[in-house]
């Protein structure tokens, strides 16, 4: 209790707005802003990866489809043949090759993106918005279901999220891609009783929300991005000891811009929530993996000296 406070009495001197920490299934321990809603920025990815296991499990998305096969094309930039080669599931892990503008693009994005043609369908990693982007649409129209109504619906009411509304998902649109990308407000309770879902291998008590093998397929590494771990179906997932070398078991997790973080250790039995008002220009950065460092040698018996590298 003691650590937890000194992590509590730093995170207020920095711009943490609020976090939530879940421990063998119930709140451990919280504080700031935890029912305000803000933007969850590219936590939005996990949030769709959920839907697309229920789907896929139902048979209405096959992952081996490509965007040929599925009529999937943009606009002002038309795809060439070889990028309609791109698997469904090359989407969900950010290596379909497609390396065009896309709706809500950071300018780092921007400066980074390889240049178009120049890595096969499936052979690279590249942190790609097109490729989220595209996801987004391509569920929309293979499970015949709006991101906002079905999240709601089978996740939100499904798990007790008390705040969530389907008008906290809004869907922002840019002349450069026909794709828009699909935007998600949440508190930071409703984000952890997500993070307990997965932890929980898909079951809410007694009933079974996302399959256990979409989970485990969901988060496994198939790209290795180095000090930065790997990369799932919209997870980040440890690998080789990385990230940071600063957890000795496997976790996966996803960051937001400005220094969101959804965390699941599962050996721990642990859910790590933090959140930043983004709205009014907020961001923590390397300051997160001190207050997470913090948190996490809270546990007995666990020595955490690095720090946490972020996808965002």
């Amino acid at each position: 209790s003691e650590k937890l406070r000194e992590a509590c009495e730093y995170s207020q001197t920095i711009q943490t707005a609020a976090v939530v920490i879940i421990y063998r299934g119930k709140v451990l321990y919280h504080w700031g802003e935890i029912d305000r809603k803000f933007w969850v920025h590219s936590i939005r990815k996990p949030f769709l990866s959920a839907l697309y296991g229920i789907h896929v499990d139902e048979g209405n998305i096959d992952l081996s489809k490509t965007m040929g096969e599925l009529g999937i094309n943009d606009y002002p930039n038309q795809l060439k043949p070889a990028e309609k080669t791109a698997t469904v599931r090359m989407l969900l892990q950010s290596r379909s090759g497609i390396y065009i503008e896309a709706a809500c693009e950071t300018q780092e994005a921007k400066d980074t993106r390889p240049p178009r043609g120049s890595h096969l369908p499936g052979t690279f990693f590249y942190y790609n918005n097109w490729d989220f982007n595209a996801a987004g649409t391509l569920f929309q129209q293979e499970a015949a279901v709006t991101i906002h109504k079905e999240f709601k619906n089978r996740i939100a009411d499904s798990i007790g999220m008390e705040d969530f509304k389907s008008n906290d998902v809004y869907y922002e649109y840019e002349p450069v891609s026909m794709h828009p990308c699909y935007k998600f407000r949440m508190t930071a309770l409703d984000m952890a009783r997500f993070g307990l879902l997965y932890l929980r291998n898909g079951l809410w008590g007694q009933n079974r929300i996302i399959s256990r093998e979409w989970i485990d397929e969901s988060t496994t590494a198939y790209s290795d991005l180095g000090e930065d771990g790997g990369y799932g179906y919209m997870w980040g997932v440890s690998l080789n000891g990385k990230p940071g070398d600063f957890i000795p078991v496997s976790f996966y997790w996803h960051t937001g811009y400005g220094g969101h973080l959804l965390m699941v250790i599962p050996k721990f039995d642990l859910v790590i929530v933090h959140r930043v008002n983004t709205d009014i220009g907020h961001n923590v950065g390397d300051e997160l993996g001190i207050l997470l460092g913090m948190i996490l040698n809270a546990k007995k018996k666990i020595i955490l000296p690095g720090v946490i590298l972020l996808l965002n």
